[in-house]
């Protein structure tokens, strides 16, 4: 039995440590977004447009780096899922050159230490000439999406109206960018707010309402559902669509808790997803 090669050990390590840090990252930064949409979500409600599209940046610069993380998770996964294949081999494998580019590209632009030793290791093992063609030619060598979600550039004036429009109707807000429709009815809404204190009372005659007996606790889920994908900077709107027409679908179920490292048919779909 060859002795373990000491190179391979430290990736594996530093793969899990980078991993749970990536994810954790993923989670601060979501929930910092969170409060910052609540907050430009006041600004619209106060009619200050101007603060609030300049404060919506900063919140699609986060989703961005957000969606960069996720990805670069993905990876670490999968190099972690194949480490066999990266020990056997002196040269990297057509089929995780792409990954391993990609790590070694992102890894100097983000605040992710355990992804710097990564990156290292992965160098030390594949050599600078390899290295250097990622950090060069990044248009060719490094992943498409990695690649743009990097590259430093103002957010266009659809995509932060998009942002904008998601907020208020989250919130309810009878903006000015919104429909009339949808202006109108947040409008209404908030008028009915308003006069809440105004009805008839209610008399308590301390009698109790009969028990209703022979009814389900809980509604039967139907056999199929249809959720929109979540949104995201490359798809702010998502959306079902059927016979030519949006329609809206109850929320998806929260799915189940990961493992730390996902088989490989998972990690095949959602690899190919990142592709498209």
């Amino acid at each position: 039995m060859p002795p373990p090669n000491p190179l391979s050990a430290r990736l594996k390590i530093q793969l899990k440590l980078s991993i749970s840090r990536l994810r954790h990252i993923q989670q601060k930064e979501s929930a910092l977004a969170k409060q910052q949409r609540r907050d430009i979500a006041q600004l619209l409600s106060n009619e200050k447009d101007e603060s609030a599209r300049i404060r919506i940046e900063n919140i699609i610069r986060q989703e961005i780096n957000v969606e960069l993380l996720e990805i670069l998770e993905l990876y670490c996964e999968l190099l972690l899922a194949r480490i066999g294949l990266l020990e056997q081999r002196r040269e990297c494998d057509p089929g995780l050159e792409e990954p391993v580019k990609s790590i070694i590209y992102a890894a100097g632009r983000t605040d992710v230490k355990e992804l710097l030793q990564v990156r290292d290791i992965l160098i030390a093992k594949f050599g600078k000439e390899f290295a250097r063609d990622a950090l060069e030619n990044p248009a060719t060598s490094v992943a498409p999406r990695v690649h743009k979600k990097l590259t430093i550039e103002p957010p266009s004036t659809e995509l932060v109206t998009a942002y904008l429009e998601e907020i208020a109707r989250t919130y309810r807000i009878p903006w000015s960018g919104l429909p009339e429709a949808e202006r109108k009815s947040f409008a209404d809404e908030g008028d009915d707010d308003d006069e809440g204190g105004g009805g008839i009372g209610v008399i308590d005659t301390g009698l109790q309402l009969p028990s209703v007996g022979g009814l389900p606790e809980k509604v039967p889920v139907p056999p199929i559902s249809v959720a929109p994908a979540a949104a995201s900077t490359e798809n702010p709107r998502p959306g079902v669509t059927f016979q030519g027409q949006n329609i809206k679908s109850a929320t998806a179920p929260t799915s189940a808790k990961k493992s730390d490292i996902p088989d490989f048919d998972e990690l095949s779909r959602r690899f190919a997803a990142l592709k498209r």
